[in-house]
């Protein structure tokens, strides 16, 4: 007797634009927290960061020198110096004090007698920081949506922020077929890739795979493995018995057994168990399912530059196809499935269009960050 056949199955491969559409609709920013900026290191902002007094709160001395009244030194010259009732000598961004709005060099002033003069003139605010000129009152710093890197840090810190309000989303990535070295090495890429988008990633026990699809802790969850119609493939029918899915097949080279659903209001995507395609798949979906989660409007860094070779793709099909870029130029490396060997060499990806049959060498094309 004849077991039924019950392998996962592609109905038909969902063009990615139709999936990119269907993740925007569902995935939501997660709930923003309170953090310390310390804390906030590569997260991403939830709101605006507002400065609501000015920086500097009052004039700073730029240099170090003497602090001066500008119009007492005008007619200033080392054959006629002028007379100046007091002066006050002041480091490199300490307040200037009284009625100063001026600092001279130390060689501006000569101190005879117990007395100051001026031995050049000094222009009004010449080697000072005005009220506000760092920052103006109102000024909207770094908007929401912002990754906080070690400048935005540094740029807070400045104007006296001391917490701000973040994103931090909680991925959980599950290996569909543990002890598989190939899927090991997949979810240590793709978990950094997430911590560099402002993520949190922890990789899940190894329990069952319906266990680590419910774990409610996760604000997502990546499944790598487990997505194909091999006798031990049970990624998509374990999503759908406990959640819903949405698609499974996409119209993406590599990648094409990706799948997405949900498991009550958590995104879950699960990726092939092919190192190439996991990480097409990441590329392409996983970072954009981050940033919604995370809020962010930042874009991934771009550049573009020249291919020496012609490169064709299958009309029908969107293809990330991987290069080599040194200088101006961009060498492709592999399309359809790539080797191990072709990854080795790649520093970037570019993307062609399911409608387009490719590019013809010496094609300007832009280059998409890696991996």
């Amino acid at each position: 007797m004849v077991e039924p056949d019950r392998r996962q199955r592609i109905a038909r491969l969902t063009p990615l634009a139709d999936v990119l559409a269907r993740l925007d609709a569902l995935v939501r920013p997660v709930a923003p927290r309170t953090a310390e900026l310390a804390a906030a290191l590569g997260q991403t902002l939830a709101e605006d960061v507002i400065i609501h007094a000015p920086v500097p709160a009052t004039a700073l001395a730029l240099r170090d020198g003497w602090a001066v009244s500008s119009d007492l030194t005008t007619d200033a010259s080392a054959y006629a110096p002028a007379p100046l009732p007091s002066v006050v000598w002041v480091d490199v961004g300490q307040p200037l004090p009284g009625d100063a709005d001026a600092v001279a060099p130390i060689d501006g002033v000569v101190i005879r007698d117990g007395a100051a003069q001026a031995l050049a003139p000094v222009g009004p605010g010449e080697g000072a920081l005005p009220t506000g000129a760092d920052v103006a009152r109102g000024t909207t710093l770094l908007p929401a949506g912002r990754r906080l890197g070690r400048i935005e840090i540094a740029l807070l810190a400045a104007a006296g922020v001391a917490e701000t309000r973040v994103r931090a989303p909680r991925l959980h990535l599950v290996h569909a077929s543990p002890g598989d070295a190939v899927i090991d090495a997949a979810i240590a890429c793709i978990a950094d890739a997430i911590a560099s988008q402002g993520g949190l990633a922890a990789i899940a026990a190894r329990h069952s795979l319906a266990d680590a699809l419910a774990e409610t802790s996760a604000d997502a969850v990546v499944v790598v493995g487990g997505t194909g119609s091999g006798k031990n493939d049970t990624t998509v029918h374990t999503l759908a018995s406990i959640g819903e899915l949405l698609v499974h097949g996409i119209g993406l080279l590599p990648g094409e057994t990706t799948a997405f659903g949900t498991v009550g209001t958590r995104p879950v995507l699960a990726l092939p168990g092919r190192l190439d395609a996991a990480l097409a798949a990441w590329h392409m979906l996983g970072r954009v399912m981050l940033a919604r989660l995370a809020g962010s409007r930042d874009a991934p860094p771009m550049r573009t530059a020249k291919l020496t070779h012609k490169v064709s793709s299958p009309v029908g099909l969107s293809e990330l196809v991987p290069v080599r870029c040194e200088g101006p130029c961009a060498t492709p490396i592999a399309s359809g499935y790539v080797p191990l060997a072709a990854l080795a060499q790649a520093n970037g990806w570019i993307f062609i269009k399911p409608d387009s049959e490719g590019y013809p060498a010496q094609s300007e094309v832009v280059i998409r960050p890696w991996p």
